[in-house]
């Protein structure tokens, strides 16, 4: 709950940064410090959530599958049902566990998202939120320009993912399922796997 608002308040933010002038929503010097104090806290969250993976078995969610060819299989079985499968009324190939609740294209977009571009985005936002003192640093990686860049593409990508994410919140077993989970109980129902039969148990959403 917290990284998503928080997501969204740096995305509101930072296009004001971005487009001052165009938009005014804020003043300048009130986003700038909105998003510097968000970002901090986004980033405390960020080590809270990697520590408590690192030090507990959740971390089995986010390990990879090691069988290119398995994952190529099950990763084509999920693009089948997400390019026509959902509309037909197919099941999902994946089944939610407590520790499996990410289908093989989910695995790979959040482990690429969580371990490299959150990590890249909060590095450039230090670099950009003081440039003086981190000078050495910003000219290492090519200056101003190239750190600049490099954290509004990461930015851009974010709207984009998030948008996405929004639509696929909806194709839960219920159009409001995901969303619960989410943003209520913190755990996903898991149906059963034939109508009527009363699921089995919850599965963490986080």
């Amino acid at each position: 709950m917290i990284n998503a608002a928080g997501f969204v308040l740096m995305i509101l933010t930072g296009t004001q940064i971005r487009y001052v002038g165009l938009i005014d929503i804020l003043e300048f010097k009130t986003a700038v410090n909105w998003h510097n104090w968000i970002g901090f806290v986004l980033i405390g969250n960020y080590f809270i959530w990697l520590l408590f993976y690192l030090f507990s078995d959740k971390i089995k969610v986010y390990h990879p599958e090691l069988s290119p060819t398995e994952h190529f299989r099950k990763s084509f079985r999920q693009m089948q049902y997400y390019g026509y499968g959902i509309f037909r009324g197919s099941p999902n190939p994946h089944q939610v566990s407590a520790y499996d609740k990410f289908n093989p294209m989910q695995s790979m977009m959040y482990q690429v998202v969580m371990m490299l571009l959150v990590p890249v985005v909060f590095f450039t936002g230090i670099l950009l939120w003081d440039v003086t003192r981190f000078y050495g640093l910003v000219e290492l990686f090519g200056g101003v320009r190239v750190i600049d860049t490099v954290h509004v593409l990461i930015y851009i990508f974010c709207v984009f993912f998030i948008i996405f994410h929004i639509y696929m919140g909806s194709l839960g077993h219920t159009v409001s399922a995901h969303y619960k989970a989410m943003f209520v109980t913190g755990y996903e129902e898991v149906p059963g796997e034939h109508a009527g039969e009363k699921p089995e148990g919850n599965t963490p959403a986080a």
